[in-house]
């Protein structure tokens, strides 16, 4: 049985083909009323997507097709405690974690809000207790705190202390996710131990990467603290008996939920170490940002629906006019990591093969995610998206004003014109005429955009901004008929890994599944027994 997508594509289709016979730039000049009529607003924040060859006929179609997915129907069930990650058999309330409308939400018939509230009552007082110094390890106050985690328990929160660093007047942030001890072991080589606090987060407290560097960082702690090393840790996790046998009490241990995704869990107990570092007001203030999105995205007509319209612009690139990648452009240096924790909320959610019933998909899903902070990357992949043989579809993220009164108002002008710039030259492109008669300098044009623009980056915009992504991923796992909050695709490796690593740990390999794992595990020992 078709999926809607698959009924809708040959009327979409028809709709691309008309559509190639413009340019964006003659959409504009048919319609001067085009920015207005192809933009959205959600309170100091814009959302333009004018730049896309689409018209108001594309658009309709598309939303019908949204409704006719059921992304409502959807929606409506996530925000209502259904179990929608069907193959995992829980619940998706990632939106609880930021729920300021003191409203219950209710999952198997219990309301989870006083518990959510709980929880962030104590995340509070610990984090103030930390930044006042009322919390002291060994060593006295609290100097740095180092958040040890991987995947969303590092991606979240190290996005967010990043682009929130004004904000942050407590004590310094470090992370620490990658297995190889280079991470940690440069982290640690300009701490002191003596002051400073480490936490582990890790849901289960079993998280490879993370646990074998959380003993790494015990054994530092303890070779200069001695017995006191322990008074430096403190967990995020739901497993007591894990977190007491190293060492860590119940009154430093901050539990989550099975309902709450790990590339969605900065609003929950791992954003702890984020609130130390601004402190709880900014952290809820946060969260107010996020509830701002949730709001919009239960309330607004999809034709006025930030997260739907991305999502369906999304479609119609990926699976209309078959483009594989989409780039994220902030133009906020304070939005380094963006994109990165924008890679594993996107294709850890909808790089799927399998429909939510288990069958094959026999069209594209998530698109390749990549991205840089403007101006660098004009200076490193800008080339291949102006002038290369691939399209690839830009969101560009900007804020109007800067965060500080230090900041040079030539930068920031400089900053925006670029932004302005790139997004124009990518739809209007530069003819073999314009050019002179050189073809090396001929641009396509018609290269689609949409531009993020927002008054200033804040804990409230920030929080908006991550969570309008968070739905939009949301929508078109539903377009595609698949399930966005499971991923079984990283496990497997894993598995594996652990075959693997006995064999080198006692320098014998034995069966390898193949002659190449086994060569180059033969290899690997060779070149370690050298030095």
């Amino acid at each position: 049985m078709p999926t809607p997508l698959q009924e809708f594509l040959p009327r979409l289709n028809a709709l691309r083909d008309r559509l190639a016979s413009t340019s964006t730039t003659g959409l504009f000049n048919d319609d001067p009323d085009r920015f207005t009529r192809f933009s959205v607003s959600l309170g100091s924040l814009v959302f333009d997507y004018s730049k896309n060859r689409v018209d108001s006929g594309a658009i309709a179609v598309l939303l019908e097709l949204a409704d006719a997915a059921g992304v409502a129907k959807a929606r409506d069930a996530m925000f209502g405690g259904q179990k929608i990650n069907s193959t995992e058999d829980r619940a998706v309330l990632h939106t609880a974690l930021r729920n300021r409308a003191d409203k219950p939400v209710v999952v198997e018939g219990r309301d989870v809000m006083p518990d959510v509230q709980d929880v962030l009552g104590r995340m509070g007082e610990f984090a103030s207790e930390v930044r006042s110094g009322q919390f002291q390890v060994s060593g006295g106050k609290v100097r740095d705190v180092v958040n040890i985690g991987i995947g969303g328990s590092d991606l979240g929160p190290r996005m967010v202390a990043k682009a929130l660093a004004p904000w942050q007047d407590g004590p310094r942030l470090h992370f620490v996710a990658n297995i190889d001890g280079a991470d940690i072991s440069d982290t640690l080589a300009s701490l002191d131990p003596a002051t400073t606090l480490f936490i582990v987060a890790s849901k289960s407290f079993t998280t490879q990467e993370t646990m074998i560097n959380a003993r790494s960082a015990f054994s530092w702690v303890e070779k200069a603290v001695g017995s006191a090393a322990a008074e430096h840790f403190c967990a995020l996790s739901t497993n007591l008996e894990a977190t007491r046998e190293f060492g860590i009490p119940d009154e430093r241990t901050f539990g989550f939920w099975s309902w709450v995704g790990g590339r969605y869990s900065v609003w929950s107990a791992i954003g702890l170490s984020v609130m130390i570092g601004i402190g709880p007001e900014n952290f809820r203030t946060f969260l107010e940002g996020a509830h701002q999105a949730d709001r919009h995205f239960q309330e607004a007509p999809f034709e006025q629906n930030i997260p739907v319209l991305m999502a369906m612009l999304g479609i119609w690139h990926r699976n209309v006019c078959s483009l594989p990648a989409h780039a994220v452009l902030p133009y906020d240096n304070r939005l380094a990591r963006f994109p990165a924790w924008l890679q594993q909320l996107d294709m850890e959610s909808n790089g799927k093969a399998v429909t939510i019933a288990g069958d094959a998909v026999n069209y594209e899903t998530g698109p390749i995610i990549f991205g840089e902070p403007g101006t660098n990357g004009q200076h490193a992949f800008y080339q291949l998206i102006h002038q290369g043989t691939t399209v690839v579809p830009c969101d560009f993220l900007v804020a109007a004003n800067p965060v500080g009164t230090d900041v040079p108002e030539e930068h920031h002008r400089l900053m925006l014109a670029n932004c302005l710039a790139q997004s124009e030259a990518l739809m209007t492109g530069r003819t073999l005429e314009e050019a002179g008669g050189d073809p090396h300098k001929v641009f396509s044009g018609n290269r689609p955009s949409n531009t993020l623009l927002y008054d200033r980056l804040d804990p409230f915009m920030l929080g908006t901004l991550m969570a309008l992504y968070e739905h939009k991923v949301f929508v078109q796992g539903i377009v595609w008929g698949i399930n966005s909050f499971d991923q079984w695709g990283v496990e497997l490796g894993k598995q594996l890994a652990q075959e693997i690593e006995p064999m080198l740990a006692k320098q014998t390999v034995s069966e390898a599944s193949n002659s190449s794992t086994g060569g180059l595990a033969r290899t690997i020992l060779g070149f370690r027994a050298r030095g």
